[in-house]
């Protein structure tokens, strides 16, 4: 939907709907978020909005953008592409944030990406299911975080050829996400000499999936993927367990969260594979047999976030998502910085501050850690330019501005928990 009909939406939204946000200072740079506090992904939302608070505090106690304070303006997508439609639109219209963060759903991102384009803002993707950035624009400036499909499907596919598993399909939502994911793991292992047999897609929210399961294990393939979301695959798992477990699962990264776990049966997922994010850093990756393409790698990093996150929301620790959350607020914040220091003044375009934030996190450049932003902060206000080193990634974004990932976490399930298994690096070529 266009930017002119958005305009003409506006008009419907309660006058007092921007007057409801709580005070801020008035030469406050406002972050635009769009989460899910309530419906299906209501679990995850608040413990993403506690991952950006944290990089505020973080960020202002650095000094701010020379001295005027970030600040967070929070919405509720409601878990909906149609309820959070509207939120979006206060925020892009009525409550004109220059930069925004999320959503989770991938529908709503793109039903949105004309209004980034047309209004020239930044949108910052952390979400696993984020929208590919994959395309040229001259307006709009999207960064994207998290690993692409391509990544998830290469990590799944190498991971099926190390388990010596001949035949796969998968049982995938019919949403972007999921669909892409799907798509990626059975062409690459296509691509690796595996055998593809017939897969079974489903319309989340059904009643019961009982003939899609039926029919996605017919065939009898070495492991099924399922990707959907949590939601949507306990009842899934729950109606395949029921059905007697037919066959074996592999689970897609955003089957990674205690959702899962607390809505199926004790035990049902117990020793499946799955691959998510790694959130160590390429720093502390090392490939220890590459013809085994084993992988090494420490989680000091990522543990120290976990730490910094629990003392300031007292124990709690934050979703693998969350660190991802936290980078997006200050790399908006860096790029403001140094763009800044360098020409005086903020930029005025998205597109503008994704270039800068591209330019910042060259390899070439010097590394600057979350952990020392007052340090940071002052470099960059210098005119240094300073790649960032995150909570949960070395950040190194393509021409299009797509963070790269070269490791992936492999996972399962023992016992009701989630455990780490041996990393997977991302090799596989890129197709033509």
């Amino acid at each position: 939907m266009g930017a002119g009909l958005l305009v003409g939406l506006t008009a419907l939204l309660p006058a007092s709907c921007a007057s409801t946000a709580p005070e801020r200072p008035e030469d406050a740079i406002v972050l635009g978020a769009l989460l899910p506090f309530s419906g299906s992904e209501s679990a995850i939302g608040r413990n993403l909005e506690q991952a950006m608070l944290l990089a505020i505090d973080d960020v202002n106690a650095a000094g701010g953008l020379d001295g005027r304070p970030f600040d967070l303006r929070s919405r509720d997508s409601h878990s909906s592409p149609e309820r959070g439609f509207h939120q979006l639109v206060e925020l892009l219209y009525t409550a004109r944030v220059a930069y925004l963060i999320g959503p989770e759903e991938n529908e709503l991102a793109r039903k949105i990406a004309q209004d980034v384009k047309a209004l020239d803002v930044f949108h910052m993707l952390p979400g696993y299911a984020a929208p590919s950035v994959a395309r040229s624009e001259t307006r709009g400036g999207w960064v994207r975080l998290a690993p692409s499909p391509f990544e998830v499907g290469c990590a799944l596919a190498l991971t099926a050829v190390r388990e010596r598993i001949r035949s796969v399909n998968s049982l995938a939502a019919r949403d972007d996400y999921n669909a892409s994911v799907s798509s990626a793991f059975t062409t690459h292992f296509a691509a690796l000499g595996g055998r593809i047999l017939p897969s079974v897609t489903f319309m989340s929210g059904q009643p019961t999936y009982a003939t899609k399961i039926e029919s996605a294990f017919a065939t009898r393939a070495g492991r099924t993927l399922l990707a959907a979301h949590a939601a949507t695959a306990s009842t899934i798992v729950t109606e395949w367990a029921v059905s007697g477990s037919p066959g074996t699962w592999f689970l897609g990264p955003a089957l990674r969260t205690e959702v899962l776990l607390a809505n199926v049966p004790t035990g049902t997922l117990d020793g499946y594979l799955g691959v998510s994010p790694s959130l160590s850093l390429r720093s502390e990756c090392r490939v220890v047999d590459e013809a085994a393409q084993a992988v090494d790698c420490t989680t000091e990093n990522a543990a120290a976030f976990i730490g910094h996150f629990s003392r300031r929301w007292d124990g709690e620790a934050p979703l693998p998502a969350a660190h991802f959350y936290y980078d997006g607020v200050v790399l908006i914040a860096m790029g403001l910085v140094y763009a800044e220091a360098k020409s005086g003044k903020i930029p005025s375009s998205g597109h503008e501050l994704r270039g800068i934030i591209r330019e910042l996190n060259s390899p070439d450049n010097e590394a600057a850690s979350w952990r020392d932003l007052r340090s940071a902060m002052e470099r960059l206000r210098a005119g240094i330019p300073l790649r960032y080193v995150g909570a949960a990634a070395e950040y190194e974004l393509d021409e299009y501005g797509a963070n790269l990932h070269h490791f992936m976490q492999q996972w399962t399930i023992d016992g009701g928990r989630f455990v780490d298994l041996a990393p997977v690096a991302v090799t596989c070529e890129p197709w033509e």
